[in-house]
């Protein structure tokens, strides 16, 4: 019995193992970074290795107060190890988020056994929006790890009630508060209250959170940083940082990103692709699942995290996220009872369908805005060109063929159609989509960089430009004779420049020294 325990774990490392390379490793520094978080994150570590001010990020030469500093300082180190590239800034992101599988698998293996551990985290790594987030050069994977992390660890503190785990969690707070600020103490805090509220044992939560040694752990974790950065910015830190980007984000819709209050289905049903079909034995054991003390707390996380956000004023589609990690184990216990892989796969199948006709739906699309209508124009041409359609459709047949074979059981069936998913997404959605977007700000600053330009950006913010031009910018309306980088739609503003390159609706080109009455010049 013990051999073949031996040899199963082993399996599900090796397999394991291989989907984390898939979905978070290969290809990594293959694409564009995009705009604008990833451009944003990946300038800031960039003029903080320029300047060498290691405590303050600063984004096109101002403050950046939007996000605590760990992300940067394991951006920076990657990039004083591997240079100033996509891998670099995304390996943090990476690694991080084989941190968050890995203590997935641990933790449910622990509380249930090998075959939930393995599908829960097979389930998380192949999903739409971890394996997305999952290598992009942003804050988020890495606070997913230590969110699970102490969330993991609040747990096992209530089933055992020994001081380490304790510490653990304040540990792991303590690195989620450096690595996105407040939300990293909100959402343990008050899942872990409902819980010992639901289990009438609030004492044992009183306890722990103001345990000394667990608070003398995360001050030492988190006051010198956030200290220093006060000393060195004052209030201008305090009213950025926590009144504007986290208190302000909930008040209100920050740059535009709010919704409805059923804005997270659809961002849900989409996200947690291709285990969309699992959703359904879980929310109809909703209420056995509650007499449970594990399946009670995985719900109330998931819960909160739904509820809260739905709440908030700014509403991001990764805010989500922050709940998955708890549905991906609800639903890999849930998984085994299913009886028919064709019913789960048929979500993603479909999906991968309605790519394909992207095409058409792209045709049909009609608008006055010329920035839109280039992009529309390129991405058919794009399509046509990488074989959209044939490829995709190819790739939905295969999935549901995953669920017809003979002698594998219905779980497995399900993480081969899922394999199958992600590959498609992380090898042909993906790259066209940086293809059509990033690629000509990328250009364009390569052509910048070599012709010794100086850039001022306007109407529009790329901030990958700068990484890749490796110059700060202005973003400001040009003067007569500057250089600006811009969209098609402006271009007429700009009273007959002189375009020096454009390609999918960015533009690059020489304001004329004077006015000109001939039409916009175009040179190489």
């Amino acid at each position: 019995m013990t051999s073949h325990s031996e040899h199963s774990t082993c399996l599900d490392i090796l397999v394991l193992a291989a989907l984390f390379i898939m979905s978070f490793f290969a290809g990594l520094g293959s694409g564009p970074l995009f705009d604008v978080d990833e451009g944003a994150f990946s300038e800031a570590t960039r003029e903080m290795l320029a300047s060498g001010n290691y405590l303050t990020t600063y984004l096109y030469g101002e403050p950046r107060f939007d996000k605590p500093i760990l992300i940067y300082w394991l951006q920076a180190l990657s990039v004083k190890l591997f240079g100033l590239n996509e891998f670099a800034f995304r390996l943090p992101s990476a690694l991080a988020s084989t941190v968050w599988g890995s203590a997935v698998y641990l933790f449910t293996r622990r509380m249930f056994d090998r075959s939930t551990a393995f599908f829960a985290t097979a389930t998380m790594v192949l999903s739409l929006q971890v394996t997305i987030i999952g290598k992009a050069a942003i804050a988020d994977a890495l606070l997913n790890a230590v969110l699970a992390l102490s969330m993991f660890t609040i747990f096992l503190y209530y089933k055992e009630r020994k001081q380490k785990y304790i510490l653990l969690t304040f540990a792991a707070i303590g690195l989620g508060v450096m690595t996105k600020g407040p939300v990293a103490i909100l959402i343990p805090a008050a899942v872990s209250f409902i819980f010992f509220l639901l289990r009438r044992d609030l004492q044992s939560w009183f306890k722990a959170i103001f345990n000394p040694a667990g608070i003398l752990l995360f001050s030492v974790i988190v006051l010198p940083w956030y200290t220093l950065e006060y000393l060195d910015q004052g209030m201008a830190f305090i009213e950025g940082f926590f009144f504007k980007h986290n208190i302000g984000r909930f008040s209100s819709p920050m740059e535009q990103h709010g919704g409805s209050l059923w804005y997270y289905i659809p961002v849900l049903l989409l996200g947690i692709s291709p285990a969309t079909g699992l959703l359904g034995p879980v929310f109809r054991k909703v209420r056995p699942l509650t007499t449970d003390p594990l399946n009670s707390y995985l719900l109330t996380w998931f819960s909160f995290v739904f509820i809260f956000f739905s709440l908030s004023g700014t509403k991001l589609p990764h805010y989500i996220i922050y709940g998955y990690t708890p549905l991906f184990i609800l639903m890999a216990q849930g998984l085994h009872s299913i009886r028919r892989a064709f019913l789960i796969n048929l979500w993603p199948a479909t999906f991968l369908l309605l790519l394909a006709c992207a095409p058409l739906f792209v045709s049909h699309i009609h608008t006055d805005d010329l920035y839109i209508s280039a992009l529309l124009e390129s991405a058919t041409a794009l399509m046509e060109q990488s074989g959209h359609v044939l490829l995709l459709s190819i790739a939905a047949a295969t999935v549901i063929g995953c669920s017809f074979f003979s002698g594998v059981s219905v779980p497995s069936r399900f993480i081969a159609g899922g394999i199958i998913f992600c590959l498609t997404i992380n090898f042909h959605i993906m790259p066209l989509a940086a293809r059509l977007l990033q690629e000509p700000v990328k250009e364009a600053a390569f052509i910048a960089k070599e012709r010794g330009y100086k850039i001022v950006m306007w109407k529009i913010n790329n901030p990958s430009f700068l990484v890749y031009s490796e110059t700060l910018t202005e973003r400001r309306k040009p003067e007569p004779g500057e250089i600006v980088l811009t969209n098609v739609k402006y271009l007429e503003r700009l009273q007959n420049p002189i375009v020096i390159y454009e390609k999918n609706g960015i533009v690059l080109a020489k304001t004329p020294d004077s006015v000109n009455r001939g039409g916009s010049q175009r040179v190489q």
